[in-house]
């Protein structure tokens, strides 16, 4: 029985891939590098520095010493100004949240800085129903690696340890994913994976091993999780 669930960020909560590809473009641009729409997506799962080093090896050029952290500062601060409007959830994204979190504990883990995270969460007001965040800063490989959602697991387990609960064991915890890296990372480290197809198709995410696939998160209910993923 489902006992925790672990939330990718960006794809599932928040509807800003494409707002990220166009802070990219922008960004890299001025540096004369060109990014494709094939070439974001096919990144998905990157944390910002090694989105960057990969898009200067396609451009087969070197970046001067600091350009990375300067282009990802960049990049973060073009993101916060595209957003800064209106905060682009996905629709009953929060509610969702909200009821999931009265019956589950929750956690992030995703590659975005955990700066773009909390600012997220703080607007929406949903910061109070996650327990834990991983984020970027905390790992050193990206998915599709287990690292960050075996950091998360273990987490969110001592979370809910420290709260009274008996510990959980790795199949009773879900991830949340919208990207096939993303898939395949909670499946290596032992999860239950949910795929919503925000972002590619149901067959790509199938494909990477997702146990089940949902086109939107707010039809469903705790019960439901606890029904499915059993």
């Amino acid at each position: 029985m489902i006992k925790g669930i672990l939330f990718d960020f960006n794809g599932v909560i928040i509807d800003d891939e494409p707002i990220q590809m166009k802070a990219y473009q922008e960004i890299l641009g001025k540096e004369g590098i060109a990014l494709t729409e094939e070439e974001y997506y096919s990144c998905l799962g990157m944390d910002d520095k090694t989105f960057v080093e990969a898009a200067y090896a396609r451009a087969e050029k070197e970046p001067e010493t600091n350009k990375v952290l300067e282009i990802t500062q960049a990049k973060s601060a073009k993101w916060r100004e595209l957003i800064a409007d209106e905060l682009p959830l996905f629709d009953g994204a929060g509610d969702f949240i909200k009821k999931m979190a009265n019956d589950f504990a929750l956690g992030i883990v995703s590659m975005a800085r955990r700066d773009e995270i909390e600012f997220v969460l703080e607007r929406a007001g949903l910061r109070e129903s996650f327990s834990i965040i991983v984020s970027a800063g905390d790992v050193e490989n990206c998915k599709p690696h287990p690292e960050a959602y075996l950091k998360g697991f273990n987490a969110l387990d001592s979370y809910r340890i420290k709260q009274q609960h008996l510990p959980m064991v790795h199949g009773e915890c879900l991830v949340i994913e919208d990207a096939p890296p993303g898939i395949v990372a909670g499946k290596k480290a032992g999860l239950k994976t949910l795929g919503v197809t925000n972002t590619v198709s149901a067959e790509e995410l199938r494909q990477a091993g997702a146990d089940v696939v949902t086109k939107k998160l707010d039809d469903w209910m705790p019960d439901s999780v606890r029904r499915v993923f059993v």
